[in-house]
């Protein structure tokens, strides 16, 4: 298909600036792996090219979509945090949506049956606690088992500037972390796909016949605003970035900005002491129904204008999260269960409440990132 283009001057001189593009876009480039095949699409709001949904588009090629597979928040990306969602039909096409975020969160063998191929095309944000590389996880698991060849159109990651965080214990292996990686981890859902694959991390150590079609004119340095907010709850740029930092908060009782229209752009608690911002969260239709703090003043912080700082800092804001605990009046009940599942680990916990400061915190990270850098370095494509 034909490339769209900018064409933009600087300083005199007629400059060529190509689009980005997803890996979808070069779909008919693959037409060995689909033509004549039964295909599967996983997919949701986020799958599109050019403004056009990717089932779409796809079938527009030629390529015979079958069923669809949606993720968390559904196909169209409406549901609540951690909503349950069932199957439906979908109205445009008739094609059945089979839900990987309800009954099952794994294909059965009973869906798979007639599936020649499965394509996987939603867009990540490159974070271990996002839940479409656990449903990717699954899909790759369920089609190794069932012999089932699976392509991942690869798209941009926004956070695939830096690497941080520590890495996962896999004891802490849960639905928001299944893989020893870091919270922020630098590459595109293709070389996450990879990664899984290559590093053994199936169930059984099986692998699948997996290809990845790489998205175009995009590197990893990168600023890249996303067509479509790829969850309720990050509408744009801003949220995105601040994202990993923030929702570490969801393990905590502090409000991390859930019910109001800038989730993850703020932080409070009605018992946050010294902290000047204010804001009240509400029930918000398709974004948050029953946010935490729900009518309640919280006093905190306003993040938006830490977006650049985030950008250059190239490091998740620990400091926010310190400062919190701090100022919070009730240190025993600061913290959630859930935490440590967000975290990947029990030290981080206890790290805080010992009141480490931030490099000495740091620094128990710094061996886990190093290895994990080596293991990343053999599935990087960009």
């Amino acid at each position: 298909m034909n490339k769209v283009f900018f064409l933009i001057f600087w300083m005199g001189i007629s400059v060529v600036v190509r689009a980005v593009q997803p890996g979808i876009a070069e779909i008919f480039a693959y037409k060995s792996l689909w033509e004549g095949k039964r295909v599967a699409l996983v997919a949701n709001q986020t799958s599109v090219i050019n403004g056009q949904h990717s089932v779409d588009f796809l079938r527009e090629q030629g390529v015979n979509i079958v069923r669809i597979f949606c993720p968390e928040h559904g196909f169209r990306g409406n549901a609540d945090a951690g909503e349950l969602v069932g199957n439906e039909k979908d109205e445009a096409t008739g094609l059945t949506i089979v839900s990987l975020y309800g009954e099952k969160k794994k294909p059965s063998p009973e869906v798979l049956r007639d599936i020649e191929l499965v394509i996987f095309d939603m867009q990540d944000v490159g974070v271990r606690f996002y839940t479409y590389l656990s449903t990717l996880h699954y899909v790759m698991e369920a089609c190794a088992e069932n012999h089932i060849p699976v392509c991942v159109a690869d798209r941009p990651n926004p956070n695939a500037f830096y690497v941080d965080g520590p890495v996962l214990e896999m004891r802490y292996k849960s639905f928001v972390g299944m893989h020893p990686v870091p919270v922020v981890y630098g590459m595109t859902i293709g070389e996450y796909a990879g990664m899984i694959n290559g590093e053994g991390w199936l169930q059984g150590g099986v692998k699948c016949q997996l290809t990845v079609i790489p998205c175009r004119n995009w590197s990893r340095e990168m600023t890249y605003d996303l067509p479509v907010k790829p969850s309720p709850n990050l509408p744009d740029r801003v949220s995105v970035m601040l994202y990993p930092s923030v929702c570490l908060f969801e393990g905590t009782v502090i409000s991390e900005g859930r019910g109001t229209y800038t989730p993850f752009q703020m932080f409070g608690h009605p018992e946050l002491k010294n902290m000047d911002y204010v804001f009240i969260p509400r029930s918000i239709p398709s974004m948050s129904k029953s946010p935490k703090c729900l009518g309640q003043k919280c006093y905190g912080m306003n993040l938006t204008g830490k977006y650049e700082e985030v950008k250059t800092g190239r490091k998740l804001r620990l400091d926010w999260l310190l400062l919190a605990y701090r100022n919070y009046t009730g240190k025993v009940s600061f913290f959630t269960p859930f935490f440590e599942k967000l975290a990947g680990n029990g030290q981080l916990r206890r790290d805080i409440k010992a009141g480490k400061t931030e490099e000495e915190i740091r620094a128990s990270w710094q061996s886990g990132l190093e290895r994990f850098e080596q293991i990343r370095k053999k599935y990087l494509i960009y």
